[in-house]
């Protein structure tokens, strides 16, 4: 699915954005500490990210392409239960660490968060996927179950 790789290789590229940037706030607010803060939220924002699209493509596989199919819903439904999941767990077994700037690193993640949203909402409004399978004049069925348009 390209959109899936779009939004992948997109949300990789604001990943690295976030752990940059974020890295020399952190340094500039709470040195080493702050920049592994950032560096931790930027890599904890892009695993969260993969795991969306690995639900859906995994929804995907098991449904057989069908998209409402409860099976993929449950599918992507337990890949967001389990983002939840570890999030809170990460967010408990970090927030007392000596290495981590609690307030860098929840921001961090925010940004990434709220980036990952923008680069799903821009990758799926360019992805000029149709929204329904009609037969135009002049088309001809097609071998895969669609139909192909047929060139002068």
């Amino acid at each position: 699915m390209p959109v899936l790789k779009n939004t992948i290789l997109y949300g990789g590229i604001l990943a690295v954005v976030i752990a940059v940037v974020g890295s020399v706030i952190g340094y500039l607010v709470d040195g080493s500490v702050g920049l592994v803060s950032a560096l931790v939220g930027a890599a904890m924002a892009f695993v969260f990210l993969g795991v969306t699209a690995a639900s859906i493509l995994l929804g995907n596989k098991i449904a057989h392409s069908d998209f409402l199919s409860p099976l993929f819903f449950i599918t992507v439904l337990g890949g967001w239960l389990l983002k939840f999941a570890v999030f809170l767990v990460l967010l408990f077994l970090l927030k007392d660490q000596p290495w981590v700037n609690n307030v860098v690193l929840l921001l961090t993640v925010i940004v990434g968060v709220i980036g990952s949203l923008v680069v799903d909402m821009v990758v799926i409004a360019r992805s000029r996927q149709p929204y329904v399978d009609v037969a135009l004049p002049g088309d001809r069925p097609s071998t895969e179950g669609g139909t192909e348009r047929s060139t002068p």
